[in-house]
């Protein structure tokens, strides 16, 4: 029995293994548990193993990559063609090891450790943004209810808590005012994690030589430069600076049949954090732009003439995405051209 290719249906506990020859002939099928499976892929000889990118997909394959297999990691929705009839672990396994032996199949790059590491502080800082939002919605809610309300934005946000903290009794009862100071204190407890979480990313990128070279694009900060250099360190995986937009979601949806091209809206697949970092420096880059008429490039103030505001911003997400993938591909930084204000 020569197992030349392997699909893993990984999960917490059981994995499905679904072992094929150089033919395609499945001569391999077993379910093992987690402690397992290392022991498992030790007693075979080196071979491709085919695995979902999903949880913990990343530290598996390293672990195998370090028993001498090469693993490639498939999109979920890649594998989703290749599954037959009912869906099960078995047929699942079975699937991904169809999916990997196809010569055309896009795979995901594997994770380094540092890469993950960087991600996850990209993830803590939005999970703790959303619980900054989430308080300063509540205390404006309750407050509002009482006929208290503030101006918009953080600022605003702390001139109301200052005022209902000493707002007398019969404008806000003192137990509402006690639960409007707790709440407080967590918010002032989210926004000092937030910082604090910053201020790890932004030592992180001042380190890092291909995030301070991304930083140098208008519209992107140590935010996105970090999260670009940590989710595509290699460039040499799109064939150009189309397919990195591509790959983030940002070039348009197609419906075309009989030689006719129809285009909708942008296709928002791949990394959604990566397109909002994205969107949102564009935005940055635009109302930069609002503010000083006269640096506007011909073909954005053409297209703000023409175009909606979001519309106008997405396309220079892309043109951004590009560009940035040009200065990881050829290893310079940015240099100002026609294209986006310096």
């Amino acid at each position: 029995m020569q197992v030349v290719t392997i699909g893993l249906d990984i999960a917490k506990h059981m994995f499905q293994i679904h072992g094929a020859d150089a033919t395609g002939k499945p001569v391999l099928r077993q379910r093992v548990r987690r402690g397992q499976v290392l022991d498992t892929f030790r007693a075979l000889g080196p071979c491709i193993v085919g695995i979902e990118a999903c949880a913990t997909a990343h530290h598996w394959a390293r672990e195998l990559q370090a028993l001498g297999h090469e693993v490639r990691l498939v999109p979920p929705s890649y594998v989703k063609a290749y599954v037959k009839r009912n869906k099960n672990d078995a047929a699942d396994a079975a699937a991904i090891c169809e999916a990997v032996m196809r010569p055309t199949m896009g795979f995901v790059p594997v994770k380094a450790r540092e890469q993950q590491a960087v991600l996850m502080l990209h993830r803590a800082r939005s999970l703790v943004i959303a619980q900054r939002r989430a308080l300063g919605n509540a205390i404006r809610a309750h407050l509002a209810e009482f006929g208290v309300v503030g101006a918009q934005g953080r600022a605003g946000l702390r001139r109301l808590l200052e005022q209902a903290l000493n707002a007398a009794p019969a404008d806000l009862p003192d137990l509402a005012r006690d639960v409007i100071h707790e709440l407080g204190l967590q918010l002032a407890e989210a926004e000092a994690r937030e910082a604090a979480i910053e201020a790890r990313i932004l030592a992180w990128h001042r380190a890092n030589e291909m995030s301070r070279r991304l930083a140098t694009i208008p519209g992107i900060g140590p935010i996105t430069a970090s999260a670009i250099a940590a989710t595509a360190p290699d460039p040499a995986q799109f064939a150009s600076g189309r397919h990195f937009a591509a790959w983030i979601g940002l070039v348009p949806r197609q419906h075309s049949s009989g030689g006719k091209e129809r285009l909708g809206p942008i296709s928002k697949r791949g990394d959604g954090y990566l397109r909002r970092l994205l969107v949102t420096g564009a935005q940055a880059v635009l109302r930069w732009m609002r503010a000083r008429p006269a640096n506007r490039t011909p073909w954005l103030a053409d297209m703000l003439a023409r175009r909606p505001w979001n519309v106008v911003a997405t396309a220079l997400a892309n043109k951004t995405a590009r560009i940035a993938w040009v200065v990881m591909a050829r290893g310079e930084t940015y240099r100002k051209g026609s294209a986006v204000p310096a």
